[in-house]
């Protein structure tokens, strides 16, 4: 085994923990176009968010582009701090870890590959460079854990001498999830991770990252705006609008029996196959609203088709839906 010469700082969960990733009530807060005279406006791009993952499964974060998934993301990696709440990995607040601490648990795999990939660099260095980072084994025990990397996600061993710009999308990808799991992490923030690929590389690539959770015993959190990729791989979901998680359930419930209005509309505005039927009208009417300025109470009203009075008045708490706190919802007429 590889030594490690620096400890790191994010301690593993105790053994009866059963969250590999927990949310408290999580905020981050953006001050737009202030300056000179000028007073900025507030932009509440996460608001109040509360989240479970447990260890070993897939949790999908869902919701149209703009409502802070990807703020979200990161501040889950240390790359944004949050204006209030706190983040728990493995049961351990990541408040006072340092990035290269934090980088030993999390690790990120983003929508496009190619931008985060160096095209200066050889696969086998990129890969690799986790490991020379943190000093983790000699130069040959690095080169040997890159090659069994490469053959674990699919990629043939000559890839190690080539450019990224040498290799398609799909493989570029490989290369991501490749370099996100040389150093064993717990969780990995998948944030939409297929979307930039064509379709058929899409299912390849759900298929290694479920085959890989199994091998390692990895924990995801996957953002996507594509229902049916999450459909895929998802074991929970959680649904999100403008800042705040709107539903929160198992993927049969979501898929099943869905009961928040936004989560039925985001269902019913999947494309279907069928020819001649067109794109659904998922009757939301306006679109979204402006996040710098809010909409009173459900900040979903104005676009809800059943929405009450006091759906503009009142805003609905994130409660157990079933009493057993198996899903959670905000809405008032659920």
């Amino acid at each position: 085994m590889m030594p490690a010469t620096e400890p790191t700082q994010v301690p593993q969960a105790e053994p009866g923990e059963a969250y590999a990733l927990e949310l408290r009530g999580l905020s981050r807060t953006f001050t737009l176009g202030s300056g000179f005279l000028r007073q900025g406006r507030t932009l509440q791009a996460v608001s109040e968010v509360s989240l479970r993952v447990p260890r070993g499964q897939v949790m999908g974060l869902v919701g149209e582009s703009g409502c802070g998934k990807s703020t979200l993301a990161k501040m889950l990696l240390g790359l944004t701090p949050p204006s209030a709440g706190e983040v728990l990995i493995d049961g351990r607040p990541i408040v006072g870890a340092n990035q290269k601490a934090l980088a030993r648990h999390v690790q990120p795999i983003f929508q496009d590959p190619y931008s985060s990939l160096n095209p200066r660099q050889r696969i086998a260095q990129i890969v690799g460079l986790p490991l020379r980072i943190h000093g983790i084994g000699s130069p040959g025990e690095q080169a040997a854990r890159v090659a069994e990397m490469l053959d674990l996600v699919g990629l043939p061993g000559r890839a190690a001498r080539q450019y990224p710009g040498q290799l398609s999308g799909g493989q570029r990808q490989r290369v991501a999830i490749a370099r996100a799991l040389i150093m064993r992490p717990a969780l990995v923030i998948c944030d939409e991770p297929t979307s930039a690929l064509d379709v058929s590389v899409q299912a390849q690539i759900l298929n290694l990252l479920l085959d890989l959770k199994e091998a390692f015993g990895l924990t995801y959190l996957f953002i996507s705006h594509d229902l049916a990729v999450v459909e895929h791989l998802a074991d929970r979901l959680a649904v999100m609008y403008l800042g705040r998680i709107v539903e929160e359930g198992s993927r049969e419930q979501i898929f099943n029996a869905p009961r928040h209005p936004y989560t039925r509309a985001l269902l019913a505005s999947a494309l279907t196959p069928e020819p001649g039927l067109g794109v659904p009208d998922i009757g939301l009417g306006s679109a979204q609203p402006d996040p710098s300025a809010p909409p009173s109470g459900c900040a979903f009203h104005p676009r809800c088709p059943v929405a009450e009075s006091r759906c503009a008045r009142q805003r609905p708490l994130l409660n157990d839906a079933d009493g057993n706190g198996g899903s959670r919802i905000a809405c008032h007429l659920a």
